[in-house]
């Protein structure tokens, strides 16, 4: 599930870097970059594997708000595509926050 989830992720990475480029606009491209621009908090210690998914559903609920925070600004600017790629972002990270909150209910 994590591989995948890695790969998937990676990819995603991508298709967001090219909507950017698309747009007419330059996509972070380094670690510092993103970091700054992250709202997701990094681990400064070595969680547990319970409190790592923990974690990870945070995230994912994190990226959802951010998600879903865009819609608005898409909208106004009658920007299907990106509409688009929010909505296929939104199903994929519900998805996956719901099968790390089911790991954490056991």
């Amino acid at each position: 599930m994590f591989e995948t989830q890695y790969n998937e992720l990676a990819l995603a990475v991508d298709a967001i870097a090219e909507r950017i480029r698309s747009l007419g606009s330059v996509a972070p491209g380094t670690y510092s970059a993103f970091a700054k621009l992250s709202k997701v908090e990094e681990d400064t210690d070595v969680p547990s594997a319970k409190e790592m998914i923990a974690h990870l559903v945070e995230a994912h609920e994190t990226v959802l708000r951010t998600a879903r925070s865009v819609f608005p600004v898409a909208d106004k600017a009658v920007d299907e595509a990106t509409a688009d790629l929010l909505t296929q972002r939104l199903q994929v990270h519900e998805k996956t926050a719901w099968m790390l909150r089911s790991l954490l209910a056991e």
